[in-house]
């Protein structure tokens, strides 16, 4: 049986290796061992969209957004769709991560500390024979 290919995948690659300046230094600051625990990952696929950076295990998603953006309506609908999928939505201007990197990572930082912890949705294992 052929397995399918997720061509988003490749789309999520690309992105990583072209990163604007803003998210650059911004993933350089999620790297921190501060942020380990919440493993943000780059360009992450929630359903159809990429996330800039995604915790899956907080359910944070963070965009870094240029000017193209503002008042952007399709913004609008992703931000409903992964707000229905669980995950609360930072969005930041590329000036402000760039001019203003300590204060986007205090926002940050708060929303970090804020997020309960996702729950194992794995079943409970069953007691086998001779357990």
């Amino acid at each position: 049986m052929a397995r399918t290919v997720d061509h988003r995948v490749q789309r999520a690659r690309s992105l990583r290796r072209n990163p604007t300046d803003a998210e650059r230094k911004l993933w350089q600051q999620l790297r921190q061992p501060a942020f380990a625990k919440a493993h943000f990952r780059r360009q992450a696929t929630i359903g159809p969209y990429y996330a800039d950076f995604a915790s899956h295990t907080l359910r944070l998603v963070i965009e870094v957004d240029g000017g193209q953006h503002d008042g952007s309506g399709s913004d609008i609908v992703r931000t409903d769709y992964l707000n229905a999928a669980g995950y609360r939505v930072l969005r930041f201007w590329n000036n402000d991560v760039l001019n203003n990197i300590d204060g986007v990572m205090q926002t940050i930082t708060n929303a970090v500390r804020a997020a309960p912890p996702t729950p194992d949705p794995s079943p409970p294992q069953e007691r086998g024979e001779g357990s």
